[in-house]
């Protein structure tokens, strides 16, 4: 892991698409600005645990329990 440094208004460049910029401190938060092109995908990491969890939950459902909630939304 590359550890760096960085003070209020400084940034880090990530290839030529993606820069991080630290807007605030405050305390022992820090608040991160990411500009970053449209198509790159950028979450908190509870948050993409939560979409990894889910996708994973996703992939093992059984056939007839796809087929059940397929019939549900067919009746309305």
């Amino acid at each position: 892991m590359l550890v760096l440094t960085r003070k209020l208004g400084e940034s880090i460049a990530i290839d030529d698409h993606i820069k991080i910029v630290v807007v605030q401190i405050k305390g022992k938060q820090v608040r991160l600005g990411i500009k970053a092109p449209p198509e790159t995908k950028i979450h908190r990491e509870e948050v993409y645990k939560a979409i990894q969890d889910q996708n994973t939950e996703a992939s093992q459902a059984d056939l007839s329990s796809i087929a059940d909630l397929a019939n549900e939304l067919n009746k309305k």
